[in-house]
């Protein structure tokens, strides 16, 4: 028993363990991964669309400020006056604030699909154990973070120093440009810097999501008794998988027999085999085998085929051949046609002399 519950996890994980681990909320994310998208397709979006916003923006302060010394200031006028422009201002950032919501929400589809689950909120006991955090705090899951957070923030600084460095000789020259042309070159050298530096930091996160990944699957092996278990709660005991076959034998036996009074015939070898044929020629295409058997079935066959009085001929060569192949409720076929219509055959001359 001993040795089961130490079992190396070795075994890929069931579709039933992993949908369990997903139910926890327990599945493969990388949240590095969620926010350097958000970081590039959010400075994309700027990108693109922060001219259009810059020129409302330019309109909406010109706006305000022309309209300034025509304003009676009274305090529910400013209050009026400040919460409609707050509002406009925001309308303006809306298209932004949504794609970042839509890109947010995409990503982690895209990750680990549609999952609605409270497990991971639950509080648990084992958090609070002293020990526990310590292993966490020295596990290789906490090396590999720690390794890759250095590893980016020296990227980070790297290219953000190459970056600036390059656009330093732009950057000195803004001084004798206009307000608007010194904003509008800051802003695209901000843009870019950002973007570069978001694409080192997507890249660190493929790698981050590729481990988080291997992590997972890692955590989720299974061990063979692990699997022999879950296979035993799903199908059962072997014991009780045994006593289902067993019954439905049973069951398929008893009609069987019930099938064997509205036979023709029945085929023997003579001890071994019986086989029960049925041959209706309005309604069939060829004869049909009702039942079958050997041994101690054979021999209850025969019993029950006395019993109702279906004639039983003895023809070892034709038994063994029907036995072979003809599965119970399948039609005779055509090789054997010529064999089973001489045996019924003599079974019809045999009811016509007794008539």
């Amino acid at each position: 028993m001993a040795e089961e519950q130490f079992q190396e996890r070795t075994e890929k994980a069931t579709p039933r363990r992993r949908q369990k681990a997903r139910e926890e909320g327990r599945v493969a994310r990388s949240q590095e991964l969620n926010s350097a998208v958000m970081l590039c397709l959010g400075a994309l979006t700027l990108y693109f669309v922060g001219p259009l916003l810059v020129d409302q923006l330019q309109r909406f302060m010109v706006f305000s400020f022309s309209e300034a010394p025509n304003m009676m200031v009274t305090p529910d006028s400013l209050v009026a006056f400040f919460s409609s422009k707050i509002l406009t201002f925001f309308a303006m950032l809306g298209p932004v604030f949504v794609i970042l919501m839509l890109i947010a929400y995409g990503i982690n589809v895209l990750q680990v699909g549609v999952l609605f689950t409270g497990k991971p909120l639950e509080p648990k006991v084992d958090k609070l154990n002293l020990a526990n955090g310590i292993k966490r705090l020295f596990s290789v899951r906490s090396m590999v973070e720690l390794a890759r957070d250095t590893l980016k923030l020296l990227l980070i600084a790297f290219v953000g120093y190459k970056v600036v460095s390059a656009q330093l000789d732009v950057f000195f020259l803004l001084s004798d440009n206009s307000v608007s042309v010194f904003a509008g070159t800051m802003g695209k050298m901000a843009l870019t810097t950002t973007l570069q530096i978001g694409a080192v930091i997507l890249l660190l996160a493929l790698f981050d999501y590729a481990f988080q990944k291997y992590d997972f699957e890692k955590n989720i092996r299974m061990s063979k008794q692990d699997i022999r278990d879950e296979s035993k709660d799903t199908e059962g005991s072997p014991q009780t998988k045994a006593r289902v076959r067993q019954v439905q034998r049973e069951m398929s036996r008893k009609r069987m027999m019930q099938e064997i009074p509205r036979a023709d015939v029945v085929v023997t070898n003579p001890t071994h085999i019986a086989i029960a044929l049925k041959y209706q020629p309005d309604l069939m295409e060829a004869p049909m085998v009702v039942a079958k058997g050997q041994r101690l079935v054979a021999e209850k066959i025969k019993q029950v085929a006395a019993d109702a009085g279906i004639p039983i001929v003895e023809n070892k060569p034709l038994a063994r051949a029907l036995f072979n192949m003809c599965d119970i409720g399948s039609y005779v076929p055509a090789k054997l046609y010529r064999a089973v219509a001489e045996v019924l055959a003599y079974v019809y001359r045999l009811k016509e002399v007794g008539v």
